[in-house]
This record gives structure tokens, C-alpha cells and sequence, in this order.
């Protein structure tokens, strides 16, 4: 079947990069880009033909226009219009399918007939509110998934934008969200309040989909998700040696939503690894050091929990010997990446971006695309080996720990943590 085509607009000094992304996250995702074909200007050459005959040319062979409307209104032509209003018009007459994306900017601060551009497509049309590139790339996202379901191009949607059968409003846990929401408003400036309705919540972040919960939602929020999804828990277990073999040291399944299960998980580590305790020499307190980073313990199990594929019948396993920490995922990689391409600073390809953006919001995924390259910086810092990546039935990544362990190293045990204090 022949793509559809997607004519990106706006004024393009406000949202350079936006449309970059979104042209770049369009043509390369591995479900979207099998379906559409993204456009913006900048991709003309310079030619003879005018400006305004060259987009609305696009825009009339285009099958989708998708908007974006913000503070600025853009140059005028000799009616007073701007290109962006142009392109509008021009799409609603020809009856386009019209999907509009509208920054979160206070109305005070638009151009007065930007406001009136909005309240226009307000008035024909369901738009989408965003306060940042993450939220509006979600929210294109779940439109354009929405779309292909639809016109039944797809019948069964990416997992976590898929509905959650039989779950109500009743399985979510509404302190969790008021925590998520207290966590997101410190960490990146989440827009809403706490005491906002549990739905609104739900609805800006794009978990909801004809008003029925998604399984993002349950897995996020749940009181119980693995009602829902029985392998959705995190299994650690803490080895003598350096195989897989019993008896097992300690072994712990944790459950809850990902938020809960991603602290219980890193507790569990590195409440057992080795500890670095120093003295008063320089100050009143006791210095200490984990031999292993906390923030790749961190990143390790997030990136497990939020890239893996839930369709599997296999959970996260966090396996810790006397050498090294595995961390296995039932994922694989999407086609944009490599084991290679990993350890360098890479575009976001989330599995599950219902379900990234919300840890993203609270501070568990620091930035997209770098916490692979940030993982082995802090290891090496440490005196670490380099993580290792493996790509097999699973995904596994390695975290070697130190080598030897000297007189200065001593086991995290309370007792003796307390002779030091």
C-alpha cells in the first residue's frame, strides 16, 4: 500500500526542531514509518517556484495535515494571513484528516491572531495540548496510532497503547498518581496539580485511550498490574559464584507498578554489593563509595523495565555473582540500533512510550538516547570494566564489579557499618 503522507505545519522559527523530530521520529519508528511518509518545507529545494504555490501544493497531495500552533503567528501575506493559517484553510476545504498540536504557553503571551487561529481549529476539530518535545511527540504518537486503527490498517496497536482489558478505573491507585505528579513537578515542571482529577491526569499523558485505561496506565498507575500481566514483575537473585547454580544466596520477585518494582530492584543490589567506607579525617561524616554506581544500577533496570516486550512470557531478571551484575530484559533492540550504536550518544527509540514518558517525567530516564553512554562513563570513572551488551533471545546488559576487593572495602553489613560510626 502506498504511504500516507503527512504535511507537517507551523511557524518554522518556533518549532525548528520540533519538525525535524517529528519528520525524524515519523520515517525511522518501526511501526509508523511502514505507514507514513512525513513532510516539511525545509526538504524543498531552492527553485523559481513561489513559496506559497510550492506548500500548498504539498498540502494538497498530502493526506494528513498535522499542525502545530504556539506563540507566534509568522509573516503575513497581502490578505494579513500566515502561511500556517494558509496551509490551515487550504487542508480544511479540501477535507484532510487535521490533527492539531497546541502549545501550553499562557494565552496572554500569543499573537492575538494566532489565538484566533487556534480558536478556530478548537472549533472544527479535537486537539492536543504539549508543554515540551516529549509530550508532543507522545501525543503524535497516539494520534497517528489511533489513526491506523481506525482505518484498520492495523488491528492490534503497540502494547502499551493498547486498551487494558477489563481493567477499570477502580485498578488505579490514585495516591500513586498524586506521587507521580509531586515526583514530575520537581523533576521536569509537570504542568498539573495533584489535586487534579485522576482523569485529566491520565488524559495529558496520553494513557487513555475512548476513555477506556491502557495497559501503560495499569502498569504505571495499577494497584495490582500483575493481575493484568502476570510476568510484568522483576525477579533478582544474588549468586555465590559466577554461574547460574544453587543454592542461591538470596532470591526476591518484586512486584507493583514500575516505579515500585525499579526501587526495589536497585535496593536489592545495592544493598549487596561492596562498600567503600572512610574515615573522619576531613570531616564529621563517613564517606562511603559503592563499588558499583548507583546510577547504573539505575540505568540497567530502567532500561529493562521500560524497553522490554511485555507480549513475552519471560520478566526482567537481575542477577547479581561475585564478578559482575546481569540484568536480562525479553526485549530486542529496535532496527535503528545496534549493540555498537549503544555505547554512543543515539536518537530515542523507546519499545513502550506510553510508558517511557511518565518515567522519564519523574526523574528514572535522565535523558533519551544517552543513559547507555552515561552508564559506561560512570563505570569507567570508577575504575570499572566497560558494560557489556548482548543481543540474543534476550537483551543482557553486564556490569562488571571491582576485580579485587582490598582492606578498605567492607561488606555492607549494619553491625559493622555501626562500629564505623
Amino acid at each position: 500500500m502506498n504511504k500516507l503522507k503527512i504535511f507537517i505545519s507551523s511557524v518554522q522559527s518556533e518549532f525548528s526542531s520540533e519538525r525535524q523530530m517529528l519528520f525524524d521520529y515519523i520515517s525511522t519508528d518501526a511501526l509508523l514509518g511502514r505507514f507514513f511518509e512525513p513532510f516539511i518545507f525545509e526538504m524543498l529545494p531552492a527553485k523559481d517556484d513561489s513559496a506559497s504555490g510550492a506548500y500548498l501544493g504539498q498540502v494538497e497531495r498530502c493526506d494528513i495535515y498535522l499542525g502545530i500552533f504556539g506563540v507566534n503567528y509568522g509573516s503575513e501575506n497581502s490578505d494579513g494571513i500566515s502561511p500556517t493559517e494558509v496551509e490551515f484553510n487550504r487542508a480544511s476545504e479540501l477535507h484532510k484528516i487535521r490533527l492539531i498540536f497546541i502549545s501550553s504557553h499562557p494565552e496572554n503571551l500569543r499573537h492575538h491572531k494566532e489565538q484566533q487561529l487556534i480558536r478556530k481549529a478548537e472549533n472544527e476539530i479535537v486537539r492536543k495540548k504539549f508543554s515540551n518535545a516529549v509530550e508532543l511527540k507522545t501525543a503524535v504518537y497516539v494520534a497517528l496510532v489511533n489513526l491506523l486503527e481506525e482505518k484498520e490498517l492495523i488491528r492490534v496497536g503497540p502494547f502499551d497503547a493498547s486498551v487494558c482489558k477489563n481493567a477499570m478505573i477502580k485498578d488505579i491507585d490514585i495516591e500513586r498518581i498524586r506521587w507521580f505528579v509531586q515526583t514530575a513537578q520537581r523533576k521536569r515542571g509537570f504542568p498539573l496539580s495533584p489535586d487534579e482529577e485522576p482523569i485529566k491526569i491520565l488524559t495529558h499523558l496520553n494513557l487513555l485511550k475512548n476513555k477506556k485505561l491502557t495497559n501503560a496506565a495499569i502498569l504505571l498507575f495499577g494497584k495490582q498490574p500483575q493481575r493484568f500481566f502476570i510476568t510484568s514483575e522483576i525477579r533478582c537473585a544474588m549468586f555465590y559464584g559466577y554461574e547460574v547454580e544453587k543454592p542461591i544466596q538470596s532470591y526476591q520477585v518484586y512486584k507493583g507498578d514500575v516505579f515500585q518494582m525499579v526501587d526495589k530492584a536497585v535496593d536489592f543490589v545495592m544493598g549487596r554489593i561492596d562498600i567503600f567506607i572512610g574515615d573522619r579525617s576531613q570531616s564529621n561524616q563517613v564517606n562511603t563509595k559503592y563499588e558499583i554506581p548507583r546510577s547504573a544500577v539505575v540505568e540497567g533496570i530502567v532500561n529493562a523495565v521500560a524497553h522490554r516486550d511485555y507480549t513475552s512470557n519471560g520478566s526482567v531478571q537481575v542477577m547479581l555473582f561475585r564478578n559482575r551484575i546481569e540484568i536480562w530484559n525479553p526485549g530486542k533492540l529496535p532496527f535503528q540500533l545496534s549493540v555498537e550504536k549503544l555505547r554512543e550518544a543515539h536518537g530515542s527509540f523507546p519499545a513502550n512510550p506510553l510508558l517511557a514518558e511518565p518515567m522519564y517525567l519523574a526523574g528514572y530516564i535522565e535523558r533519551m538516547g544517552t543513559g547507555i553512554p552515561d552508564m559506561i562513563k560512570t563505570c569507567k570513572e570508577s575504575g570499572l570494566k566497560e558494560p557489556e551488551f548482548v543481543q540474543n533471545e534476550t537483551f543482557t546488559a553486564i556490569i562488571w564489579r571491582k576485580e579485587q576487593v582490598t582492606q578498605q572495602v567492607t561488606q555492607q553489613v549494619t553491625q559493622q557499618v555501626t562500629q564505623q560510626v
